[in-house]
């Protein structure tokens, strides 16, 4: 019998590339996106398409403003993107407290559905520098998690499965080819148009065309105007 597990989907690169691996380890997976009134809905509309092509046995969006928190370039427009590479330190696509509520979320979805596991594509290689992506707030999240829910205090405790956390954006992408993730349904920009074409030069894009150019596989990313060798 197939275990459950609830799947946080964004509609990226690294999230699809999670569930590809969930579902390979023999998982139920039931996917959860979270519409936190991000600057597009690209991402979203990728994550149904993603959730579809890689079997989850259910997808659900859960609507949330942290706009009205703001602080972030991904959830205020009046803070621009940054374009000019990856810089040191923490930038302004930081979401304050993004992924916190997005496992709570994960994490309630779970106790209601009777799921033990919660897979959380967070990585602390090729990533932008975001302090809630880091192995010890995962072991946190997890400890915290079976000390508030109901289900832990009754003998079924739930673990936060983090499995590309500590893989380059090379090998998550070769990872996740080898599982047939189809990379071309995906979405990673900050900044997608409406059709989910990237802008190439932030930093999520540099990133995923890095990953793509050193594990030697082909980018089936689709660009806006911009120039994605730039």
């Amino acid at each position: 019998m197939k275990t459950k597990a609830v799947v946080l989907l964004s509609g990226g690169l690294d999230s699809a590339t999670t569930l590809a691996m969930a579902r390979a380890d023999g998982h139920d997976c039931h996917c959860l996106s979270i519409d936190y009134g991000q600057r597009h809905r690209s991402e979203l509309d990728a994550a149904v398409r993603v959730a579809q092509a890689l079997g989850a046995s259910a997808h659900k969006v859960v609507r949330i403003d942290l706009g009205a928190v703001g602080g972030s370039a991904l959830t205020d427009r009046t803070i621009p993107v940054p374009v000019a590479g990856v810089q040191p330190g923490i930038p302004v696509t930081y979401v304050p407290a993004r992924n916190t509520i997005m496992l709570s979320l994960a994490l309630a979805q779970a106790e209601v559905s009777g799921a033990e596991h919660i897979f959380f594509g967070a990585n602390a290689v090729d990533y932008s520098g975001y302090p809630d992506c880091r192995p010890d707030f995962m072991r946190a999240f997890e400890a915290l998690a079976n000390l508030a829910t109901k289900a832990a205090v009754e003998g079924r405790p739930l673990r936060l499965h983090t499995p590309i956390i500590n893989l380059s954006k090379a090998d998550i992408i070769r990872r996740g080819t080898a599982l047939g993730v189809d990379y071309a349904l995906t979405v990673s920009c900050y900044q997608a148009d409406d059709d989910g074409r990237a802008c190439g030069v932030c930093d999520s894009c540099r990133l995923r065309r890095d990953g793509f150019e050193q594990a030697g596989i082909s980018d089936p990313t689709r660009y806006q105007y911009i120039n994605k060798n730039n």
